[in-house]
């Protein structure tokens, strides 16, 4: 009998050590902290409290891919925002990496920066699972991990974006409106994709095509890859013109200002197009939607980073954080540009032109941006 009570003793102790080795967010109830900046994406969106830290923190930004005028302004942006006042003093150590395209090489660094004591880690994921490991490590040292735009096909984490399937419906819908007023229920649609590989280039590509289905219409879709990036999507965009001759509209996930120079130097068409926030799509897009170029611009901000920054600062805190945080999308029509509003003729055209939001008392302005490198903080 007494070894019986040692052995059940002994089992009790290892599973609460366990427990507590692998302790992480503890569920609790709403509502959330600061829920006009950290707005649940859903009525069935689950709350998560971390272990309060004291201040000031040691936070990691470990992006991915860096080969798009996106994920630059993004570093920048982290950079930026890691030096305003509203944050500024409860940072004690601010680190910045690229890791490419390859998911073993960012699940290693983000090991890394757990190993080397950083209290949160920022992320744009490379693939939306394969993280089980690095969030077990994290719950183990009390770390917040924070994935933002590409999220995690998880609800282990607390997560910040816009949702890419309406962003998706949206534009969609907003082509096949454009194209009924012309009289169109069928034809050909160019759709230019992200990266290969990413949550927002499928969930993006899911809410588009979904949509088109939807509608009744007969659509034939000739999908590219233009990875987000002006460059790619204009030679893309070129050599499908080059081989499917004319499209009735184009729906292009990013590289969006590319896109439509291609259309111009072929002498193509203006159509109905959708797009990212660019400030160069909107440059073009108020300049030519008299000759038929009626866009619609929805921007992913780069700026998204910066809510993730100050969600992963309120978990450290021990406030109550929804899992999954909506940001809104910042809509832009052919009918709503105007110049020095909502876009800018004196920036440069890959300026992303989504970079404040209020409710969250984040505005990082374009100068301030733009000062900063992409390089990594090591």
């Amino acid at each position: 009998m007494r070894r019986l009570l040692q052995f059940t003793t002994a089992i009790g102790a290892l599973a609460l050590s366990a427990q507590l080795a692998l302790a992480g967010p503890a569920v609790v109830s709403g509502p959330g902290a600061d829920p006009a900046c950290f707005a649940p994406w859903s009525a069935d969106t689950k709350y998560m409290q971390w272990e309060a830290k004291p201040g000031p923190y040691k936070i990691a930004i470990v992006n991915g891919f860096v080969g798009n005028t996106w994920r630059i302004q993004m570093i920048k942006t982290a950079k930026a925002f890691a030096e305003d006042p509203a944050i500024k003093d409860k940072i004690k150590e601010f680190k910045v990496v690229s890791t490419g395209t390859d998911a073993p090489a960012q699940l290693g660094a983000i090991e890394d920066f757990i190993n080397q004591g950083f209290d949160a880690i920022v992320t744009i994921a490379v693939s939306p699972d394969g993280f089980d490991r690095v969030i077990r490590l994290a719950d183990k040292n009390n770390v917040v991990i924070v994935p933002f735009d590409n999220v995690l096909d998880t609800d282990a984490v607390m997560q910040v974006n816009e949702d890419q399937l309406a962003m998706g419906r949206t534009w969609a819908e907003f082509v096949l409106k454009e194209l009924k007023a012309q009289g169109k229920t069928s034809g050909k649609v160019l759709e230019v994709r992200g990266l290969p590989g990413n949550s927002v280039d499928r969930d993006r590509s899911i809410g588009i095509n979904d949509t088109l289905k939807a509608s009744g219409g007969n659509w034939e879709v000739v999908q590219v890859v233009g990875n987000w990036d002006d460059g790619t999507a204009q030679k893309v965009t070129a050599d499908a013109i080059a081989v499917h001759g004319k499209f009735d509209a184009i729906l292009a996930q990013g590289g969006t200002t590319g896109v439509v120079q291609a259309m111009i130097d072929a002498k193509h068409p203006m159509v109905p197009i959708a797009g990212e926030s660019e400030n160069g799509f909107r440059k073009l897009v108020a300049k030519h939607s008299g000759e038929g170029l009626k866009g619609i611009s929805i921007g992913q901000s780069p700026g998204l980073v910066a809510i993730a920054m100050k969600a992963a600062v309120a978990a450290l805190e021990g406030q109550v954080m929804p899992q999954l945080i909506s940001v809104p999308l910042p809509v832009a029509t052919y009918d709503q540009l105007k110049d020095g509003e909502n876009f800018w003729s004196d920036l440069p055209d890959n300026f992303f032109t989504v970079n404040e939001f209020p409710p969250c008392g984040v505005n990082v302005s374009g100068p301030a941006i733009m000062s900063k490198s992409e390089e990594d903080v090591k």
